[in-house]
């Protein structure tokens, strides 16, 4: 594996069992989101680097037929990213689309990161859980806009009789020199 650690190291590190992350290795399985953001965090390195490869050039062109799309294992939530992290800009851009009436729980992303999402279609409901067991909940509508610390756990809720679609732009903290 890169970065030279062993299944068994990168299940203790990601929660991922071992005979999992060997099913995704040979391409046996398909992994939901929250299993790649738990192999993100223990490679420390950012979603979009593990479901993207980067083009060479100045320009890049992504077409909707050949981005790749991740849905959450009930199939009520999807998120394509568009753009992926690029080490300098330390960002990221998204598309999320959450079903009618449908929850999507994020863990707590790196230290530092920050969430920057506008609902583009439907009703939603932010809910950020912050350290002390305080819970902080934002209703959005079509338009409207928030930027949250997403260093902790956090839910979107659809609270709409419609699919919600959203456009989320992650940044991450800038890395010690």
């Amino acid at each position: 594996m890169r970065r030279g650690l062993s299944l068994e190291k990168l299940s203790q590190r990601s929660g991922v069992s071992r005979a999992m992350l060997g099913q995704i290795e040979l391409g046996q399985s398909a992994p939901t989101i929250n299993v790649l953001w738990k192999i993100a965090r223990a490679l420390d390195v950012t979603f979009a680097t593990l479901i993207q490869a980067r083009e060479a050039g100045g320009t890049t062109v992504l077409r909707k037929e050949n981005a790749k799309v991740l849905t959450s294992h009930g199939g009520t939530f999807s998120s394509r990213a568009l753009f992926p992290f690029d080490g300098p800009r330390r960002a990221e851009f998204y598309e999320l689309r959450l079903a009618a009436k449908a929850t999507e729980a994020a863990d707590a992303h790196a230290p530092g990161t920050v969430e920057n999402l506008v609902v583009v279609e439907g009703q939603l409901e932010i809910v950020v859980d912050r350290p002390g067991g305080h819970t902080e909940s934002h209703r959005l509508e079509t338009g409207d806009a928030i930027v949250f610390e997403a260093d902790v756990p956090h839910s979107y809720v659809n609270v709409g009789g419609k699919e919600c679609i959203m456009y989320l732009v992650m940044t991450y903290a800038e890395e010690p020199e």
